[in-house]
């Protein structure tokens, strides 16, 4: 069961933008849930220049089965032009939360 799940990381420019999204990928079964962590500061190369930003990341649980839905919907809700979008299998975990994650997506 456990390999059915996954975790998805994504930034956002603000939390008000992480909530309004990750709020649309639960209403639509995308996601089962999201952890929002309002404030990050991120350092990254973009159009070779070192750039800052205050960031708010989001770690949703999804399935094996949504990825490819999650990831397209996800993309086009995202203001960012290359979003980080990063899948990570979860390789073990409580199974009734892990069924819980399958059935809410």
């Amino acid at each position: 069961m456990a390999e059915q799940v996954l975790l998805a990381i994504s930034t956002f420019p603000d939390a008000e933008t992480a909530d309004r999204i990750a709020h649309t990928l639960i209403a639509d079964k995308f996601a089962a849930c999201a952890n929002i962590i309002p404030a990050v500061h991120s350092i990254y190369r973009w159009k070779d220049k070192i750039e800052t930003a205050g960031e708010a990341i989001v770690f949703f649980k999804t399935t094996l089965d949504q990825q490819a839905a999650f990831q397209e919907k996800l993309r086009a809700l995202h203001p960012y032009d290359v979003p980080e979008i990063i899948f990570i299998p979860v390789v073990t975990g409580l199974p009734d939360y892990l069924r819980w994650v399958i059935e809410s997506c």
